[in-house]
């Protein structure tokens, strides 16, 4: 038995997750903390997404603190648990991605695990997808591998689906190595132009959404996008689908309500979504999702109206929070680099075999 501390940032940048989890015959999470991403923060770190002046020095400056707010949580979390430092095994730091383009050979997640291990006393396991790029392959999704170890008991055609700022599927079905890719934009679309029109940083259970009515025309120009015609493996994120992209869909179109568009980007959600999976794997018979998506009842409504044959609920229908599951499969890496267990897979990055993910710093 260990104790493993992941910390996840996501696309969305909404906030740290930290979790708490022991690792026996089976991952057991015992505690979570979150932390609201600092509004400074956030913008330094969109501001890194895409080119600008003085970015090395930029990037240095966040890195530390995106880590100094870390290890301020994982204090927070030990002191409400009741230990130290050296109870934790290791920390598994996701960083914070800000730059993902494999097809030019290079993803980059900032978090200086050097100075998270220095202000923790924990050995700190990061940089999780280099080595899987390294290998050729698209370095994401990495939770297929961790969904698989939680899930492939059920022992039927599973889909799981993470729903962040980006949306995956982890295809899971007996006697099958896991499949898995990026579908597409989850919340990414949905919380900028709610942010943009609004002033709200989401539309909270896709209410905004459900006041409007899908335009068939948006919706076909933005589900044109070449991304979507490619089957997995494949990855996306900021690089691709942002405001400046939607804008440029929408400047050649009538001009629409604001919540014609919040509702028809949910609708790409949800599309972009199912029509993976139906491609990828006929005869779903559970789609678990997790992730901030699964809070969106619109969304969830949406995802079983296109997927009737199948039960779709949350990853809490099987026992599993659906906020916290990224987290933990962070802190499940950890534990895998640290025992030379390797933690991608072939057949959902398309790297050239199995790896060993992640860099260690010592405490």
């Amino acid at each position: 038995m260990a104790l493993y501390l992941g910390v996840m940032s996501g696309t969305s940048l909404d906030g740290l997750d930290i979790a708490l989890v022991e690792q026996g015959e089976q991952l057991e999470l015992l505690a979570t903390l979150y932390l609201p991403m600092p509004a400074s923060l956030r913008q330094d770190l969109l501001a890194l997404c895409s080119s600008g002046p003085d970015e090395i020095a930029r990037a240095a400056l966040a890195e530390n603190h995106w880590a100094t707010l870390a290890a301020e949580g994982i204090r927070q979390l030990l002191a409400q648990q009741g230990l130290q430092a050296d109870a934790i095994r290791a920390i598994g730091s996701h960083g914070q991605t800000v730059r993902h383009e494999p097809a030019r050979g290079f993803t980059v997640q900032i978090g200086n695990p050097a100075l998270l291990a220095e202000l923790t006393g924990i050995s700190v396991v990061a940089d999780f997808r280099r080595r899987d790029v390294a290998a050729g392959g698209q370095g994401a999704p990495l939770v297929p591998a961790f969904h698989e170890t939680l899930f492939s008991h059920l022992g039927q055609r599973v889909a799981i689906l993470n729903v962040g700022g980006f949306s995956n599927l982890s295809l899971i079905e007996r006697d099958a190595p896991v499949h898995g890719f990026d579908c597409g934009p989850g919340n990414v679309l949905l919380d900028a132009w709610v942010e943009r029109k609004r002033g709200q940083a989401y539309d909270a259970d896709g209410a905004w959404a459900a006041t409007g009515v899908v335009q068939a025309d948006l919706l076909h120009a933005l589900m044109s996008d070449p991304f979507f015609a490619g089957s997995g493996p494949k990855s996306t994120g900021r690089e691709v689908f942002n405001l400046p992209w939607l804008d440029r869909h929408l400047a050649g179109l009538p001009a629409y309500r604001d919540e014609d568009v919040q509702a028809t980007l949910l609708e790409l959600t949800a599309r972009s979504i199912i029509d993976s999976l139906e491609n990828a794997q006929q005869g779903t018979e559970a789609l678990l999702v997790c992730g901030g998506g699964a809070r969106n009842g619109a969304l969830m409504a949406r995802l079983g109206q296109l997927l009737p044959t199948a039960r779709v609920t949350s990853t809490s229908a099987h026992g599993v929070d659906p906020d916290w599951v990224e987290a933990m499969a962070f802190a499940w890496l950890a534990h895998c680099c640290l025992e030379g267990i390797a933690a991608n897979r072939p057949s959902v990055t398309a790297a050239r075999g199995l790896r060993v993910l992640g860099a260690i710093y010592p405490a």
